[in-house]
């Protein structure tokens, strides 16, 4: 009668995680954005995941948590994307206290040519 020996696969899996453990918290890494305050509701759906515009404080702007700065007609094509698979998906603006206005404006105006109905803002709650 022969065995099938589990140790070695067992040591394997907790290597695995050990490995996942620590490259979680690296991926999860995006734009350094210094949010305004202002008392707000939360998204209504929490299971579906916003397409998230950033605009950084230089007033370059990023798709979702990507590091490299996208161009208007990028911006344009992937949010036209995302509204054809899923028109629930919720659009959010999140814009650096410290641009200029006109920053945030070309940005909502950028989902608006892609087709989107609603654009939200994402702001941070005020401290108490």
């Amino acid at each position: 009668m022969s065995e099938i020996n589990v140790v070695p696969y067992i040591d394997v899996m907790l290597v695995l995680l050990v490995i996942f453990m620590v490259t979680t918290p690296l991926l999860t890494q995006g734009v350094e954005v210094d949010l305004p305050e202002a008392i707000s509701d939360a998204v209504k759906d929490p299971d579906v995941e916003p397409f998230l515009l950033s605009v950084d404080r230089n007033g370059q702007l990023f798709v979702n948590e990507e590091k490299q700065p996208v161009s208007g007609e990028e911006i344009i094509r992937k949010a036209a994307i995302v509204h054809k698979r899923n028109p629930k998906t919720p659009f959010l603006v999140k814009g650096d206290r410290r641009v200029e206005y006109q920053a945030v404006m070309t940005a909502m105006v950028l989902l608006k040519q892609a087709g989107v109905p609603k654009v939200g803002l994402v702001t941070e709650p005020p401290e108490k």
